[in-house]
């Protein structure tokens, strides 16, 4: 790493048009730029493609950097890096897709939404054969359009209140907790036939309570009454 003097007469060289003073720098600053954009990573944009965006927010703290600041380098080049990965991010989003799929997609959900609900929905090669699609192209517009949730964000409703995206997405399976999930599988093995069935089809096949009911031919205040009725017993055996 070059010293603090050094520094501020490569950056002065630089901002008179030497490339190779440019080069140094960004060569000799690859750790810092590295240490950055280390935080960014698992966000859905390639690590090679980060690495260019924080060289670039580099090249713009070179650029507009004045030695009269009277402050190091890297504390000003720290935020005008980060600054130029979380602008992509904003900017560009995680995932580019096409206008013409975005419009294609758009068109598609506009028709199933114009379905009266008396009408079967169709499957995908029904969909994909009314679009001149395969089933592969119609899978692909149709996800084209989906946008990361939140973990907070509610997936269901039920008389409790909301149900929330994290409280449906299972914790990785610990060594302490397989004689839990053991003692539970022993309790819904002991459950009648019909409540079996729905604790089944809602947590492990992961059905709304109006889709359960719907099924079962009952309504969905009669499915959440048997669902909160079995999970207070089941959780009245599990402590006992």
């Amino acid at each position: 790493m070059v010293d603090y003097e050094q520094t501020l007469r490569l950056i002065k060289l630089a901002q008179k048009g030497d490339e190779e003073a440019k080069d140094m720098l960004i060569k000799q600053n690859y750790p810092l730029v590295k240490s950055v954009i280390r935080r960014y990573r698992n966000k859905g944009v390639d690590y090679d493609d980060l690495f260019q965006l924080g060289c670039v927010g580099f090249v713009k703290a070179i650029n507009n950097f004045d030695v009269s600041f009277n402050v190091r380098f890297s504390t000003y080049a720290v935020p005008m890096i980060a600054g130029e990965v979380k602008r992509f991010l904003r900017d560009d989003g995680y995932i580019k897709v096409s206008r013409a799929i975005k419009s294609q997609a758009m068109e598609i959900r506009k028709y199933l939404s114009s379905l009266s609900p008396q009408t079967p929905a169709p499957d995908i090669s029904e969909l994909a054969e009314k679009f001149g699609m395969d089933m592969q192209e119609l899978v692909f517009v149709l996800d084209s359009n989906k946008y990361p949730m939140s973990l907070s964000a509610p997936i269901d409703q039920t008389e409790e209140g909301s149900v929330t995206l994290q409280e449906r997405i299972a914790d990785p399976v610990e060594e302490d907790t397989k004689l839990d999930h053991f003692i539970l599988k022993q309790l819904i093995a002991s459950l009648s036939p019909r409540d079996r069935k729905i604790i089944i089809m809602r947590y492990y096949r992961d059905k709304t309570q109006s889709e359960i009911a719907k099924e079962l031919g009952v309504s969905q205040v009669q499915v959440s009454r048997i669902e909160n009725k079995v999970i207070e017993k089941m959780r009245k055996k599990f402590n006992d």
